[in-house]
């Protein structure tokens, strides 16, 4: 494994680590940490029964399943089992209240909004949105679901706070295999960029924060950095090495006297940087940047010195979203 990956992973091991006093209390700590949530469903046996999923979530049952959570509880499976899977009910308001106490917990100014698009793998067709496309986890296509995450990470700590199911578009455009699966009408094919921004803005007011992140799978598009842009973000978004850049400083073809006036053509970005001469390499220091680095902030990493030239510091401002005249 490597060693950076091997360092990440014993961190998230240790805060893993359940000390015996946070287990204190837990079951009346879990009623008043619930609350807020069960406030969003009308029934009052939706509200007692979200308080014993939950509890039977962190339960020591070796299978969580609707049936095995009832007999915990002494009850007949119908009633959690009906709550789980028939009952109708509305997750929005309850992703809204989520999303409001990690603005209000853990917000911060500099605060980092990120995407990231997970796959898992699954066997069969009958499952919502499972398709064969591309599996990050078993980094091949294969058959799967896709979900789109959105997470928020401040110096304080960081966490999920919503997230999209991805519908390719063989599942939108089939209405018959959408209704026996259970997904509404209304529901049309939108990419995984519409639907990071339909996240964004129906949950970046309620949280603090100066970037937007993803990686080269979010950055690829330039639509979707252009959207972010018409929202006043700023972003870092990864981009793949084969990504077309077009240097606007480099001399152009000579003109041929007729036509118009020839441009640079585009090129692969790592093939640019490759023909970069050593001298043509500068330290350019980004004054806000710069005050985020000297702090612990989830905006660090993209706060330390930038080596580029003075036509490569236009690109680099477009790509994380700072207002300069040029293009990518």
């Amino acid at each position: 494994m490597d060693r950076r990956f091997d360092t990440r992973l014993r961190e998230m091991l240790a805060q893993a680590e359940v000390s015996p006093e946070l287990i204190d209390g837990l079951l009346s700590r879990l009623e008043t940490f619930v609350h807020p949530f069960t406030a969003c469903l009308r029934e009052p046996e939706q509200h007692r029964h979200t308080v014993e999923y939950v509890t039977g979530l962190l339960s020591k049952l070796e299978h969580k399943t609707g049936e095995g959570i009832a007999y915990l509880h002494d009850q007949e499976r119908q009633g959690i089992q009906k709550f789980i899977g028939q009952v109708p009910w509305d997750h929005a308001p309850l992703l809204t209240t989520l999303t409001r106490q990690v603005g209000e917990d853990l917000g911060e100014t500099d605060g980092v909004i990120v995407f990231d698009p997970s796959a898992f793998a699954k066997k069969g067709t009958k499952s919502v949105g499972v398709a064969r496309q591309w599996c990050g986890r078993l980094g091949k296509v294969e058959n799967c679901q896709v979900g789109i995450y959105m997470a928020y990470a401040s110096r304080k700590e960081h966490a999920l706070v919503t997230m999209r199911l991805y519908l390719p578009e063989e599942w939108t455009k089939d209405r018959s295999r959408c209704e026996a699966a259970g997904v509404p009408k209304e529901i049309k094919f939108r990419t995984r960029h519409e639907l990071a921004l339909e996240m964004l803005d129906e949950h970046g007011a309620l949280l603090p924060h100066t970037w937007v992140t993803g990686d080269d799978e979010m950055g690829r598009p330039m639509d979707f950095r252009l959207k972010l842009r018409v929202r006043g973000e700023r972003y870092l978004l990864a981009v793949p090495s084969n990504t077309l850049v077009r240097d606007i400083d480099a001399p152009p073809p000579e003109y041929s006297g007729r036509g118009k006036y020839p441009k640079n053509p585009f090129m692969r970005v790592d093939r640019w940087c490759s023909v970069q001469p050593e001298s043509a390499w500068t330290t350019i220091e980004v004054r806000e940047l710069k005050s985020m680095a000297k702090k612990k902030t989830a905006a660090a990493k993209i706060a330390k010195k930038l080596k580029r030239t003075e036509g490569a510091t236009r690109q680099k401002a477009f790509s994380i979203g700072l207002s300069l005249d040029s293009r990518s």
